[in-house]
């Protein structure tokens, strides 16, 4: 696709200046793909795409100020109109509409004015349920106008006025989402769980696990720890629907679960825990391409699948949460490839691992190199004969090494219960009293870690005392100190 000298330009210093660009043409529909979403990540995915992509971002920028014209996010539409405008200057649309700009920053003033004269009101009657509501109309307005911190700080406030558990999962979904939106992620994962604690019956915890669930997939994701990002996308149920378009969708869930997966699963697990699964393959079904690139790598199809990854690569970098991670995913995905074609051979040809990952032999043999050094692939390179080689392990001395380390356990284990069951025989556990303690002091707590509750090292050094000095060594060798 052509592009003005001025695109050309814009791309050119976005590039020098750090940021990412997108070159190629994405697979995705751009409508089609953005149909997905709702509220305010729809319009943050089009204006990501509008900052990244050379092929789509005249387009989604026109529809992302489209849609920003029908919100009172001011701020939002300036970003919107000034990028159009490095990119299409002649563009109808590349022209701020200053009049529409004016009339909405006032409607918001006096929309402000207005929820924080009745916030004060409601304190003024000291009535917990309406100061509530005030709080939650106030961060809802932030929100509307794109101010996430005053939103995050509206909402927290609703909490010291929650008389319900509702009102405290209702809180903490709203500031799920802001934070998500604001990539403050550990407080994702705080709202998370004060959620499960509160879900009592099975019909609460079934109503919420698919929306808790996707937010702890973009928690893990986010901090890198794709093992536990996939378990919580393969965790989540296919009934999120559209529920949660605001923040994450169905085919999102489809990718990035089945992306983690791969990276960080073996075959038997891709089979047994996403291939297999029920609810997953409802994901799967939305984005079948993933689902087959999969099986390829689950049936020893590594370049197949591998070739899949590339093809849909520029659609994944366009991703406002994924791209981030792509060039790991891939690299990952691509090791465990490497490695899982190697394990059934004790030697193989540079030539022939060359022509099966599609691979340039010289550009293979440094990438073989790199993992050989990282200590992912046990072998070497044989560059004289351009083989691979397996390398040899004495299975005698591995026996002996793993049944002195089993035998160093036990001893461990056996000293550990011996010194348990001398300090119960002498009597130094403490047990918790049977009438309650009314004094400054609280009684000590029941359950086996009892047992050890305030017990000096004076006490310890005593039992040399109450035992024959025979037994001294069944307390580990203390005795001897």
């Amino acid at each position: 696709m052509a592009t003005s000298t001025t695109a050309q330009a814009h791309w050119t210093i976005t590039e020098a200046g750090g940021q990412f660009v997108v070159h190629g043409i994405p697979r995705f529909d751009l409508e089609g793909y953005i149909g997905n979403y709702s509220g305010r990540t729809r319009i943050d995915r089009l204006l990501f795409i509008g900052h990244h992509s050379v092929a789509f971002a005249p387009e989604a920028l026109k529809l992302a100020i489209k849609a920003l014209k029908e919100t009172v996010d001011v701020r939002r539409y300036q970003i919107a109109v000034e990028q159009l405008q490095r990119l299409a200057p002649d563009d109808p649309d590349a022209v701020l509409d200053e009049e529409w700009m004016e009339i909405t920053t006032r409607k918001t003033a006096k929309e402000s004015e207005k929820i924080e004269q009745a916030l004060k009101s409601y304190k003024g009657n000291l009535i917990k349920e309406s100061i509530r509501m005030g709080h939650e109309d106030q961060g809802n307005h932030f929100y509307a106008c794109g101010d996430l911190i005053g939103a995050h700080k509206a909402y927290g406030k609703m909490r010291d006025f929650c008389t319900a558990p509702k009102h405290i999962v209702d809180m903490s979904l709203a500031l799920i989402k802001v934070s998500i939106e604001q990539n403050n992620f550990p407080a994702v994962n705080s709202h998370v769980a004060k959620i499960r604690t509160l879900t009592r019956t099975a019909e609460e915890e079934e109503q919420m696990k698919p929306r808790l669930c996707a937010a702890m997939g973009l928690f893990h994701l986010a901090n890198g720890a794709y093992r536990e990002s996939a378990r919580s996308f393969l965790e989540t149920p296919a009934s999120l629907g559209a529920t949660y378009n605001d923040v994450i969708s169905s085919n999102d869930v489809a990718v990035y679960g089945a992306l983690c997966s791969l990276a960080s699963m073996s075959r038997k697990e891709l089979k047994s825990e996403v291939l297999d699964n029920s609810e997953f393959r409802n994901f799967l079904e939305l984005e079948p391409h993933m689902r087959k690139a999969i099986s390829y790598f689950y049936s020893a199809k590594y370049s197949e699948c591998l070739k899949i990854l590339e093809e849909w690569k520029n659609d994944y970098l366009l991703d406002i949460h994924l791209h981030k991670h792509i060039d790991a995913l891939y690299e990952r995905v691509r090791t465990k490839a490497i490695v899982q074609y190697f394990i059934p051979f004790s030697c193989v040809t540079l030539k022939g691992m060359a022509e099966a990952f599609n691979t340039p032999e010289e550009k293979l043999a440094k990438e073989l190199v790199g993992l050989i050094e990282n200590g992912k692939l046990m072998a070497r390179v044989d560059t004289k004969n351009g083989l691979l080689v397996a390398k040899s392990t004495d299975p005698r001395s591995q026996v002996h090494r793993d049944a002195l380390l089993i035998a160093r356990t036990y001893e461990k284990q056996a000293r550990m219960k011996l010194v348990r069951m001398n300090m119960i025989s002498a009597g130094l556990e403490v047990k918790q009293a049977k009438t309650s303690n009314t004094g400054r002091g609280s009684s000590a707590p029941e359950g086996p870690e009892s047992e050890f509750v305030g017990v000096s090292h004076q006490a310890f050094l005593g039992m040399k005392n109450r035992f024959p000095s025979g037994n001294a060594s069944s307390f580990g060798g203390w005795g001897k100190q």
